[in-house]
């Protein structure tokens, strides 16, 4: 005998949940799409994000000169005008994520009450750690530390080089830079986007953060600028995290097989790269970005095993626990922005970070959002600000202590000093056994973690450049992968004998219309929460 099912207790206590917790609206997921040549974009989002960085590149690509000059006064502009946004926007946003954790508000799951997760804890913390710093760990992991303790660019607080306050300095300034900061603000982005789209039913894109503040017309003209800024926003932040990777890769290359990298080679790895990037996404997100992660995460975690055994294995682990001391005692002076002693350290470093972070977030906060389904709002911020801090704490220590020991010992090329942020962490590897593997492993993992990004990120931004669809067809993801490789090699052609400087200022100038975009998505996100948690409540005592 046939029996249906469908009006079953459970069923109408599930339907009673959905409705109890989705927005009422009439938008449809894609309903401004339009379909050219077989892609299925959002209009006029796609168009004019795509068109504006097109322009950006064709003509930076042309005018190197002119174009490096104008970034240049832009960051310049950018940093004496709001460097104090930047700041204290880094301070508001690690509040707020305190505030959640401790509230009733915690208690949300990603999802809805019966949610269950789609990913492992480690698959999680893998693909968090290969999307979210993995290229940064990789070049800075030795040479920042360093750069602080030699004075090689610039004194945190100006203390004296060489110092044991410059080394206390150089850890808590770079876990600082690497740590809760960069971190909060990526958790609010993806809290924000997972929230909306898997417990309020809309579209996975930035503009549905801010349906409480702006109601149905998130899906007008205040909408299609918000995405806007966001895809231009993602995409210099993407960029300029190839471009160092590439820096780096070049430098490790040619530090190997004895040549002399250039831009032209930089330019040619980039190339290589968003050609693996591209076979990636064809690959989809199981088997291209968690396979990788995954791949990459064992290898980063045997070269973090190599280094701490190989190198100065006593100072290290002491060094795990001062480290994460001095980060704490040293935080309120390092976040300070009034009447600084090392102002222009605070502007390179610093607000260069955080810059890079806020433009980075619409990626890397999509992405958590996407791989975070069924998380409570808990157990989201335990795993997504203190799992990767962990990590970053034992990471900066391990490289920053095996260089500085170098330095101080005089041995191998470090011990000369620094010449270049990009070649350190190769000439701290050939002072150590099997250097030639470990160069090679570290190459590797560069590659990878460059890849996984621009997957990643082509990810992201045709998700919001498609109206919120998570499966468009994956041409429109190549697309987006080579725009992110245009953009990059853009930034690096452009930026001359000094492409960090040029890095910077694109990735400054990008992140200030988003910071403002991302202390208002604070305030949607608790207006939205709550009215969730009320429902909640309501739930509970109507017998649900």
């Amino acid at each position: 005998m046939d029996t249906d099912t469908s009006d079953t207790p459970a069923d109408l206590i599930q339907e009673d949940e959905e409705a109890l917790f989705v927005y009422e609206t009439d938008y449809e997921i894609g309903q401004d799409n339009i379909e050219v040549a077989g892609l299925d974009i959002h209009n006029p989002v796609f168009f004019l994000s795509a068109g504006l960085i097109i322009l950006f590149s064709g003509l930076t690509l042309l005018f190197p000169t002119v174009s490096s000059q104008y970034l240049t006064a832009a960051k310049t502009w950018t940093l004496q005008s709001a460097d104090w946004l930047f700041a204290l926007t880094a301070v508001l946003v690690f509040g707020f994520c305190i505030a959640l954790t401790i509230s009733p508000l915690g208690k949300i799951r990603l999802g809805g009450p019966s949610a269950t997760p789609d990913f492992s804890i480690v698959s999680w913390v893998a693909m968090l750690f290969a999307a979210g710093v993995g290229v940064g760990f990789m070049f800075y992991g030795a040479a920042e530390p360093l750069a602080y303790y030699t004075d090689w660019y610039g004194m945190p607080l100006n203390a004296e080089p060489l110092t044991a306050e410059a080394e206390r300095l150089a850890y808590s300034a770079t876990i600082f830079h690497w740590g809760l900061a960069p971190w909060c603000i990526y958790a609010i982005v993806g809290l924000s986007l997972g929230f909306f789209a898997h417990n309020k039913g809309l579209p996975l894109s930035i503009r549905s953060a801010f349906y409480p503040i702006l109601g149905e017309h998130v899906w007008g003209w205040p909408g299609h600028i918000i995405d806007l800024f966001a895809v231009v926003s993602t995409v210099f932040g993407l960029a300029t995290t190839i471009g160092i990777g590439a820096t780096q890769a070049a430098s490790g290359l040619g530090y190997l097989l004895g040549f002399e990298p250039n831009v032209y080679i930089q330019i040619l790895l980039i190339v290589a790269m968003t050609g693996l990037a591209v076979l990636s996404v064809l690959r989809g997100l199981d088997g291209g970005v968690k396979l990788l992660s995954n791949i990459n995460m064992g290898i980063a975690f045997a070269l973090l095993i190599f280094v701490i055994i190989a190198g100065p294995t006593i100072l290290i682990f002491t060094g795990m626990g001062q480290n994460l001391l001095a980060y704490i005692t040293d935080m309120p002076a390092l976040t300070n922005w009034v009447r600084r002693p090392d102002i222009a350290w605070f502007h390179d470093w610093t607000i260069f970070y955080w810059a890079w972070w806020i433009s980075w977030s619409p990626f890397v906060g999509m992405f958590i959002a996407r791989i975070s389904k069924g998380r409570t709002v808990r157990e989201y911020f335990a795993v997504v600000l203190f799992a990767p801090v962990t990590i970053g704490v034992i990471w900066f220590t391990a490289f920053g202590k095996t260089a500085i020991a170098q330095f101080k010992s005089g041995t191998g090329e470090l011990g000369e000093g620094m010449s270049s942020a990009s070649l350190v962490l190769f000439q701290m590897l050939a002072d150590l056994p099997a250097s030639a593997i470990t160069s090679t492993a570290a190459i590797m993992l560069l590659v990878v973690f460059i890849v996984t990004s621009a997957d990643s990120g082509a990810l992201v931004v045709d998700t919001i450049t498609s109206g919120g669809k998570t499966d468009s067809p994956r041409r429109q993801r190549v697309f987006w992968a080579c725009l992110i490789g245009l953009t990059a090699s853009a930034l690096l052609y452009g930026g001359g004998t000094d492409v960090l400087q040029s890095l910077q200022a694109g990735t400054i100038t990008a992140a200030l219309p988003f910071t403002l975009i991302l202390l208002t998505c604070c305030l949607s996100l608790y207006i939205g929460m709550r009215d969730e948690y009320r429902s909640m409540n309501q739930g509970d005592a109507a017998g649900l």
